[in-house]
């Protein structure tokens, strides 16, 4: 049997990976829908502020990388794949608002 990995070392101080599931995952925006004090728009901007923070903590790791500063590349490597996978999730809503658009402009009244 494979033993589960473990976790994975900060990349330096103050710097930290950032969850997939912080952006746009359904349970933030289900809390802002139960409290009705949050719009839509908020949520949105919280999970592109997330998105941004992520592509930002994998740019640090991958200069931190390239100039030797991390000594272990496993979490350069993480952190740059944890903010792909982000980016291709944030494309897919993209696709999707986009989509929900366009049915709404075809819609006859």
């Amino acid at each position: 049997m494979i033993p589960p990995i473990s976790g994975v070392h900060a990349l330096g101080s103050g710097a930290s990976i950032g969850s997939i599931g912080s952006v746009g995952s359904p349970s933030a925006v289900g809390e802002a829908s139960k409290t009705g004090s949050a719009s839509f728009g908020s949520a949105l901007s919280s999970a592109v502020n997330s998105l941004e923070q992520t592509q930002n903590t994998a740019s640090t790791a991958a200069q931190g990388l390239a100039t030797g500063t991390i000594s272990d590349p496993t979490t350069a490597v993480t952190a740059v794949e944890n903010a792909s996978l982000t980016m291709d999730v944030a494309s897919q809503i993209q696709n999707k608002l986009i989509s929900a658009e366009t049915t709404m402009f075809q819609l006859q009244v």
